[in-house]
Formats: C-alpha cells, sequence, structure tokens
C-alpha cells in the first residue's frame, strides 16, 4: 500500500461506519489490535481506488482521442474498441469491489468493544437415578446368544 492512499468513491461510507477519516483508519489497522472487518474494508477500498484510477484513465483517452481539437484523420476505431474492452473490464472490477466492500459493511458486527457472551446460572439436572431407584440388570443382559447349529 502506498503511504498516501488514492481516493475512491467509499471514503465517506467508510467514515461513517468507522467513525474516522480514512487516513486515521489505517492508522488504526497497523495496529496488533486492529478489528478483521476494519482491515478487510480498507483492502477492498485499496482495491477499489485502484478500479476507479483505471476507469478514470480509460475516460481521459477516450475524451483525448475524441477532443474537438484532434484531426478526424487521427480517430481510430480499433483503438477506441480496445478502450471499449479496457473500461468495460475496469468498470467491471470497480462494482465488484463496490458489492464485496457494501456487502461487508452490511454483515460486520458493529466497531467498538467486542461484547463478551454474558453467563446466566442455569439449574443442573442429575443424570442418573439414586441407587434405592434402579432395578438390576437381567442375567445375561447384554451377552451374546449362542448359536444352536
Amino acid at each position: 500500500m502506498s503511504a498516501q492512499p488514492k481516493p475512491s468513491s467509499a471514503d465517506d461510507r467508510l467514515h461513517q461506519v468507522f467513525g474516522a477519516p480514512v487516513g486515521d483508519l489505517y492508522t488504526a489497522a497497523a495496529r496488533p489490535d486492529a478489528s478483521p472487518a476494519l482491515s478487510r474494508a480498507l483492502e477492498l477500498r485499496s482495491f477499489l481506488a485502484l478500479a476507479e484510477e483505471q476507469v478514470a484513465r480509460v475516460r481521459d483517452c477516450v475524451h483525448e482521442a475524441m477532443a474537438g481539437h484532434r484531426d478526424m484523420g487521427e480517430l481510430s476505431a480499433e483503438d477506441l474498441r480496445m478502450d471499449v474492452q479496457w473500461l468495460e473490464a475496469a468498470l467491471d472490477a470497480r462494482n465488484g469491489y463496490r458489492v464485496a466492500l457494501d456487502d461487508l459493511l452490511l454483515t460486520m458486527p458493529p466497531p467498538g468493544p467486542r461484547a463478551r457472551p454474558v453467563r446466566t446460572a442455569q439449574p443442573t439436572l442429575a443424570t442418573t437415578l439414586p441407587p434405592s431407584v434402579t432395578a438390576p440388570a437381567p442375567q445375561g443382559a447384554g451377552a451374546a446368544r449362542a448359536r444352536r447349529l
């Protein structure tokens, strides 16, 4: 990861969910007690930022190729077809990372101290009957019968 995170479209949502700006979240994620949800969210955010950067690069290439000041003789349908494929791949990646990040944020436990399970006192039941109630086992119980020939 770079020291300076690239912006992403999920930064405001992460700030809202975790209660801190993205830069502070990266600092918190580096601590040994960081939540796995925060680490995973920032990992997905980094991939999202990269995919969004690719989308912007393709967009800028297409805009430059289609600029009004350019000579129409420089236009290439083959180049534009390649840009369309690149754009589709970058948009698919961006959408996939957005969905994965949104799913994570919806299913993760709430931030803050982890709740400990509460122990409740439960009555215990006797699992054996007292000796006065039990009857002796019949003779031969559990013994295999001899086979007649």
